[in-house]
């Protein structure tokens, strides 16, 4: 009999080695640290050894230290701003192996289960998201304190690092792309009309942007803010509104359109930018499966009366808006033969564009791909834009379940294709690949 465990968090702590520098201050560099339950030596050793540990590195290279393993965790390291690093530790997950006759039991720790650059990317956005609503570090210090940063930290991850799903990481973390919704000219152009007449009819509207479902339709922020963004949106906001209260069509904003003394929440929110106005309101208002995110200018006062306004003129054409999606992508063709036979993950990287068959409904949370290979294609990645550190190339496996996994890189492109055909030889996985390249990648790709 054999029992097995799931990777898990076991710390996550962010500090700042400035802050404590001489012996005895050592509690000063502590800006956050997770779980609270851990005694105050327990936080300052672990701190200081991974002080050693980067300091230890920074004697072989100018690069930063990204991990440390061991037989039962894995550390991630990411240091986001100078001076600041924040830490991750995981729990290896292991298989319990239980022998009745002996009545003894061991256990076997599956390193390989953790990839590195997976987990990173989690962490990597675990602050980007925190910048997203709370500023850089650096931001927070020149308009508080310390103490205001810890509060910060604390308010945020508390609510944050429950929420993330560690055991279902896998290769579209490492992308963080989007999903777009794709239209012919003429809808995306009543799309962009539409966007347009908005933001002249209620100026505070700084930046727009538009999804259907979960797929992007239109966005006026630049790439970096889109980006977290839309991974809030769609892992955080969107699933915990599974239906809205139809006394209101606000994600974000008032509840109750008919309570005038409640506005509800609206964050604010912080662009990449260098001045003040990247600091905006975000309110979030569905209708029919089409969303608009408005970001509003933060020097503005948020009245009933101005999201009234918003609700009055969305209400009154988002639902046409909503119908002209629907209605062209009720038009889109079914799935051919040849395409149920494969399974792709696809990723852009100079638009973030990502499309994938291995996620039920193109969800980044619900594959439908077993591990082994969501694993391998994430090793895939790894090999093609660090290890190789070539521009374009491919990669060919066949698994112990003689399935094949076909990785292509090109011209800023990925792709990889999942084929099951258990008697075909390198030769004819060679040339089926390039047979469903040119039938379905074949405006993406520059091929032979």
């Amino acid at each position: 009999m054999s029992k097995r465990s799931e990777v898990s968090l076991s710390s996550f702590f962010v500090f700042n080695s400035t802050y404590g520098p001489r012996e005895g201050e050592e509690e000063e560099k502590i800006l956050y640290f997770y779980p609270c339950g851990v005694s105050l030596d327990s936080k300052i050793r672990q701190i200081g050894l991974c002080e050693a540990v980067i300091k230890f590195t920074q004697t072989f290279t100018d690069e930063p230290s990204e991990s440390v393993h061991t037989q039962k965790t894995r550390q991630l390291y990411f240091q986001p701003e100078p001076d600041f690093c924040i830490v991750m530790t995981l729990n290896i997950p292991y298989v319990e192996r239980v022998n009745e006759a002996a009545n003894s039991a061991s256990l076997e720790y599956q390193e390989d289960d953790v990839e590195d650059h997976v987990y990173r990317a989690l962490l990597q956005q675990s602050y980007h998201t925190f910048r997203l609503f709370n500023g850089t570090f650096q931001h927070i210090l020149s308009k508080s304190d310390v103490n205001g940063l810890k509060q910060r930290l604390e308010h945020f991850y508390q609510k944050y690092l429950p929420a993330v799903r560690l055991s279902q990481a896998d290769i579209l973390d490492v992308f963080n792309g989007i999903q777009f919704q794709p239209l012919d000219k003429n809808a995306y152009l009543r799309i962009q009309c539409f966007v347009n007449q908005l933001e002249a009819a209620i100026p505070e509207i700084v930046y727009s942007v538009f999804l259907y479902h979960d797929f992007l339709v239109w966005s006026g922020l630049e790439q970096d803010d889109i980006r977290v963004l839309y991974c809030y949106l769609t892992t955080n906001l969107f699933p915990a509104f599974v239906e809205v209260d139809t006394a209101s069509r606000f994600l974000l904003g008032p509840p109750n359109m008919s309570d005038e003394t409640n506005i509800g929440r609206i964050p604010r929110v912080h662009l990449n930018t260098a001045d003040e106005a990247g600091e905006c309101y975000l309110v979030v208002y569905r209708m029919f499966s089409a969303t608009m995110c408005l970001l509003v200018d933060g020097s503005c006062q948020i009245t009933f009366e101005f999201l009234k306004k918003i609700d009055q003129h969305l209400g009154s054409h988002l639902g046409f808006v909503a119908s002209d999606i629907a209605e062209q992508a009720s038009k889109k063709p079914q799935l051919s033969l040849a395409e149920t036979q494969f399974r792709y993950v696809y990723y852009n990287h100079t638009n973030l564009a990502q499309k994938t068959s291995l996620h039920i409904g193109g969800s980044r949370r619900v594959a439908n791909a077993p591990v082994e290979i969501l694993r391998l294609i994430a090793d895939m990645n790894l090999d093609l834009n660090v290890k190789m550190e070539v521009d374009d190339g491919e990669l060919i496996v066949k698994t112990s379940t003689d399935c094949w996994v076909v990785g292509k890189k090109c011209d800023q492109r990925e792709v990889y294709i999942v084929i099951n055909q258990k008697n075909a030889n390198l030769i004819e996985i060679t040339d089926e690949v390039k047979k469903l390249c040119a039938a379905h990648f074949g405006n993406i790709f520059f091929l032979d």
